[in-house]
């Protein structure tokens, strides 16, 4: 069995997965971008360019990328997976029983490849040809029965390793809600991840792997707001105790704006006792420090989250690099994902080159800056880190040892 196991930021990557944008961002249309989340109609082919230069750039660092589609069609050959597929996206309470049964028939005809390819990029009202009955007559011709999953190019949010064992997530937005148990299945049923455990499951409360931040072994940061409930963080607090993944996780609420809606659109690491943040937060983000109690959990504070961390951390100090030069540059580097970083080893991190005044500070502190494009990439508001799951990492190496 291949080994999978992560507990920190910035320990040496080895093995990531990833979601290359594919026909469900053919579907983004004016009409329907809003309420997929995405803020400009992307050029697909420019974007599977970039996407496919920001694994490339992986592997030429010696990490081994693994895409959800392939993994998927593998898994789609199991009959009982299949069924699981097929199961749960016919669960939509909006079809009524007649249209149901149509979508699953209509599914089960399908080989691994075509299913695969359904349930990411959805199903329009014009290409279901024996379509029938008053809910399918009343949709409107441009309505999904299946809708497309252009988020699931972001694999961080829908799954994050902790420790050797996964968090299979439970999205907040419904046009995302599908990714998790997708994922889910491959985690479940492929031979690659046979004998995984999962810590958390798609039908718990809220929780998104954007808001998951492993500090240093055993400690979690967790962001808190409208993705990521204050319920989501407690379940997951207490899921982790169990497992003895962590003896520390710090519940960090945060701003729900469209630039701001996970912790790692505010604050990465890249090196063992250095994080990059988006300067207007850096002092005033707050940590409420969560342990295990007597049966029970154990909540202090809040404190400054950077003292807070720290302390967890076994640190004098968390050392900071601020995303821009002057509050107007911070705020469009902020948008552009600028501390959206993601740590390949320590003081190694890829970053969008579009955020010059950030990539210039990281590297004036002694990181190397693997610059990635994404000016397509980058309509679904998600940066390098968001794009990726890790699968392996090494263990981080001791503040202060090199990497």
């Amino acid at each position: 069995m291949d080994e999978h196991r992560v507990t920190s930021e910035v320990g040496r990557l080895r093995t990531v997965l990833l979601h290359r944008p594919g026909a469900e961002l053919k579907r983004l249309t004016p009409r329907n971008s809003d309420k997929l989340l995405f803020d400009a109609i992307p050029w697909v082919g420019r974007a599977q360019e970039e996407h496919d230069a920001f694994a490339q750039a992986l592997r030429d660092r010696g990490v081994e990328v693994l895409y959800v589609t392939e993994l998927l069609q593998d898994v789609l050959e199991y009959g009982d997976a299949r069924e699981e597929a097929i199961a749960d996206v016919v669960a939509d309470p909006r079809w009524g029983d007649q249209l149901r049964r149509v979508v699953a028939d209509h599914l089960s005809g399908l080989d691994p490849e075509e299913l695969a390819h359904v349930l990411i990029a959805g199903l329009a009202h014009e290409e279901l040809k024996t379509g029938h009955g008053l809910v399918y007559r009343l949709m409107d011709r441009h309505d999904f029965i299946i809708d497309p999953l252009p988020g699931l190019l972001f694999t961080r949010d829908n799954s994050a390793w902790i420790g050797d064992r996964v968090a299979v997530t439970s999205l907040a937005m419904p046009a995302r809600r599908r990714e998790a148990p997708l994922v889910g299945l491959i985690y479940a049923h492929h031979p690659r991840f046979a004998g995984t455990e999962p810590v958390y499951r798609p039908d718990l409360e809220h929780v998104e792997g954007g808001d998951i931040m492993l500090l240093s072994p055993g400690v979690l940061a967790v962001g808190t707001g409208e993705r990521t409930t204050p319920a989501g963080v407690e379940r997951l607090a207490r899921k982790v105790f169990e497992a003895g993944l962590a003896h520390t996780v710090l519940a960090v609420p945060i701003a729900q704006e469209r630039a701001t809606m996970h912790l790692d659109t505010v604050c990465t690491m890249v090196d063992v006792d250095t994080v990059v943040m988006y300067p207007p937060v850096a002092h005033s983000l707050a940590a409420y420090t969560v342990t295990p109690g007597d049966g029970d959990l154990r909540v202090d504070g809040p404190r400054p989250f950077l003292e807070a961390a720290a302390e967890a951390m076994g640190l004098d100090r968390l050392k900071v690099i601020d995303t821009g030069l002057d509050p107007v540059t911070a705020e469009r580097e902020q948008w552009d994902d600028g501390n959206n970083t993601l740590a390949i080893g320590p003081r190694l991190a890829v970053a969008y080159e579009r955020n010059i005044e950030t990539n210039a500070q990281l590297e004036a502190a002694g990181i190397e800056v693997i610059r990635i494009s994404g000016s397509e990439l980058g309509t679904g508001r998600g940066g390098p880190r968001c794009m990726s799951c890790p699968i392996l990492r090494d263990p981080p190496p001791p503040p202060g040892t090199g990497t």
